[in-house]
């Protein structure tokens, strides 16, 4: 046991207590990866076989690095550990026993682009307007509802969410929610959300099953519990009982996923719902300098909802968090490459900038080109997202269930087969009337009286006798050899091939990168003692693959680009958190007190990724929706102690005296400074409370102030102006007359 040297006294107790409920509280770069861990390859070397131990992630990656470290901490035992996230976990879970639920064990697991597919069809077919039903935020309304444990029968009985859906005119979203589900029953196919739902429904429904995986898993352990939605909640209860050796590792201040249902009672709320579990508190941070990590908890601790702790770093002073104002969001951008290029020595790697939207990072992009700083958008489109991947996964989708409607729309007319969007409709349609898959009317037009002439019947029915067959070799070929010959007798890679423009060459390249892929993936099994990988299992793998498991495969060094969200779990020695402004970070959608508090959480998770230098910087106009707005600094930069800030002089200031002195404040926590403020203070003006104004744009208006932002030291008025509202402008920009 050798590696418990390893761990501080804290972390030794959180690996080796094992029984009964454990909460352990990981701060940021506090090891909670390495307890987790540990913890495992202590449980193995206690007798306690892996077969019987689950680990819940949210990302394979996760769980893949962490299967490895315990490999090399006590050998090849850790390979038959139940560790994935919860819709891998879950899926094999399922396939064994989902004949019980009406599914085939080939049933298909749709991705977000799938989901999208069959909700647009939907609205198409009932006459709704796309601009009203937009197919994203219907998959992600219905995605929430399955969170929260709703059903479309539930849903249709809910008069406060009808009446919220008649509030934004979509009227029909119950009933779109119920063909949803119907559609995906009808292809043989779950959605990601459906694999943790029917999990649970299997397990409730059928006690039997439900005993046997109690029994089977003595152990269960949960990663990142803070961002469980009421789902994974009920899966990781039932799934404990009735042992409750459940051990749950989160960080409260790190939960920022409530837009994907995540609910931060679940660790807030977790000793209620086990009155006996054990705390265990992770406090030293490993990752970052004594001043960031300070700076850090200045600001969260200004919430109200959270565990308490204090997180401490015992690494060097380090620097103070930088300010830095700019006059705009282009000079901001420019600002943040310069800066970048000052430290090139660094390496491009070693630099983050962080936003909280994707639309800020056009213009940050556009200066790191001019200078030219090569960069990597974090987060892009992922491998297997690509056409010609989708392409080729959708004829191997197709062949294990037959009854996958949306990969046959997508494969039927590539390569070109004469079976045109015309004929597809009136396939559609008439299986839809007959409620049969498309595969079955085109197999017997004649049976449904599908209106085709002969000719087309015939191309249809070949078609349909061709995946027929592959079928039938999917159940006795290995997943690299079943490929291999789908891409090759479909006419795949011959389609390919014939494009030898560079974007053609691209996508034959890419298809063979996805065989290679097949080929490791299989050659792995065997090393793992498995004599045989149907495609299903690959499969089951690709679809299950998370926003953050798609790696940086281009080891070249560059500057990585990415929002706050896609940034949690990682770290890089300089951060730039751009736009810290009012209504953008926090959201202006950040409206009632717990919204607020999870923008301030947001903010501390971009914080504490920099291990040596956080910048930190706002513009005080930005351009939005297609126009410059003026903009107040975030009222979280009032959060952040004083002493913890070294404010920058302001770029392309118009003014002829600085009014930024640029000189460190004292980093001794002893000597408390003044906080920085969006304090307003009156300042001499030839404009004065009650003068009638006149603006080229905003009309005519009232005074009803001028005063200078302690933080920007920026002179501004606020006018109430007769049709638009009240407006705060730039002083010296704002250009009014007397009226």
């Amino acid at each position: 046991m050798d590696f418990l040297e390893q761990l501080n006294t804290v972390q030794r107790e959180a690996v080796t207590c094992t029984e009964g409920a454990s909460l352990i509280v990981a701060g940021a770069g506090s090891g909670k990866t390495r307890v987790l861990t540990y913890r495992i390859a202590y449980l193995l070397q206690q007798g306690v076989p892996a077969s019987r131990i689950m680990a819940l992630t949210f990302t394979n990656k996760a769980a893949r690095e962490m299967k490895e470290r315990i490999q090399k901490l006590v050998g090849e035992d850790a390979r038959y550990l139940m560790m994935g996230t919860f819709h891998h976990v879950c899926t094999k879970l399922l396939r064994p026993e989902a004949d019980k639920l009406g599914y085939t064990r080939d049933f298909t697991i749709y991705d977000t682009t799938d989901s999208k597919s069959v909700l647009k069809a939907i609205c198409k077919e009932r006459g709704l307007d796309e601009k009203i039903y937009k197919p994203g935020a219907v998959q992600a309304r219905i995605s929430m509802l399955k969170n929260s444990g709703i059903s479309p029968s539930a849903y249709g009985a809910n008069q406060q969410l009808l009446r919220e859906d008649r509030e934004v005119r979509l009227y029909e979203m119950a009933t779109v929610y119920e063909q949803y589900q119907v559609r995906l029953r009808a292809a043989n196919a779950m959605d990601f959300d459906d694999l943790l739902i029917n999990t649970l429904v299997l397990m409730r429904t059928f006690p039997e099953v439900r005993a046997r995986i109690q029994t089977q898993f003595q152990y269960v352990l949960v990663d990142e519990y803070q961002d469980t939605n009421y789902i994974q909640f009920l899966l990781v209860k039932t799934l404990a009982e009735p042992q409750n050796n459940i051990c749950v590792v989160g960080d409260d201040a790190q939960s920022i996923y409530s837009f994907r249902g995540a609910d931060i009672r679940n660790i807030l709320n977790f000793r209620q719902q086990y009155p006996d579990a054990k705390l265990f508190k992770l406090e030293r941070n490993y990752r970052s300098t004594q001043t960031i990590v300070n700076a850090a908890n200045s600001l969260i601790h200004k919430n109200v909802h959270q565990i308490e702790k204090t997180v401490y770093s015992e690494k060097e002073q380090g620097q103070p968090l930088r300010l830095q104002p700019y006059m705009d969001d282009r000079t901001e951008a420019l600002g943040v490459a310069t800066a970048i290029q000052r430290q090139k020595h660094k390496g491009y790697d070693s630099f983050a900038v962080l936003y909280r939207t994707n639309a800020q990072s056009r213009v940050i992009e556009n200066e790191l080109r001019k200078l030219n700083i090569p960069y990597r958008i974090y987060g892009g489109t992922s491998f297997y997202q690509r056409k010609e991947i989708k392409d080729a996964l959708g004829y191997l989708r197709l062949a294990v269930n037959p009854r996958d409607n949306e990969a046959l729309l997508r494969i039927v007319g590539f390569p070109g087969r004469g079976i045109g969007e015309t004929t597809m409709k009136k396939v559609s349609l008439n299986a839809i009337e007959h409620h049969k898959p498309y595969l079955d009317v085109m197999r017997r037009p004649d049976d449904t009286g599908l209106d085709v002439n002969a000719a087309t019947a015939k191309k249809l029915q070949a078609f349909a006798a061709y995946m027929d067959g592959l079928n039938e070799q999917s159940e006795t070929m290995d997943a690299y050899a079943f490929t291999e010959m789908v891409l090759r007798t479909s006419g795949v890679m011959t389609a390919l091939a014939l494009d030898r423009s560079q974007e053609g060459i691209d996508r034959a390249q890419n298809v063979q990168e996805l065989l290679n892929a097949i080929r490791e993936f299989v050659e792995q099994r065997v090393n793992e003692g498995v004599d045989y990988t149907p495609i299903t299992d690959f499969l089951s793998e690709v679809s299950l693959q998370t926003d953050q498991d798609e790696n940086l495969t281009d080891t070249s060094e560059r500057v990585t680009l990415m929002t706050v969200h896609a940034a949690k779990g990682l770290e890089f020695p300089v951060v730039f958190i751009v736009g810290l402004e009012e209504n953008l970070f926090p959201s202006q959608f950040a409206i009632k007190p717990s919204e607020v508090e999870e923008e301030r959480r947001l903010l501390y998770v971009a914080i504490t990724r920099a291990m040596e230098q956080c910048h930190l910087s706002f513009a005080r106009q930005r351009f939005r929706n297609g126009t410059f707005n003026f903009a107040s600094p975030s009222r979280f930069l009032n959060d952040i102690d004083r002493q913890y800030f070294e404010i920058q002089r302001p770029r392309n200031v118009e003014t002829s005296t600085p009014r930024f002195t640029g000189i460190p404040v004292s980093r001794e926590p002893e000597k408390p400074k003044t906080p920085v403020s969006n304090a307003q203070t009156p300042i001499a003006s030839s404009w004065k409370e009650g003068d009638r104004v006149s603006h080229r744009v905003f009309g005519i208006g009232t005074v009803l102030r001028v005063y200078r932002d302690e933080v920007t030291e920026n002179d501004k008025i606020e006018i109430r102006f007769d049709t638009q509202g009240t407006k705060t402008l730039l002083l010296t920009h704002a250009k009014l007359e007397r009226f």
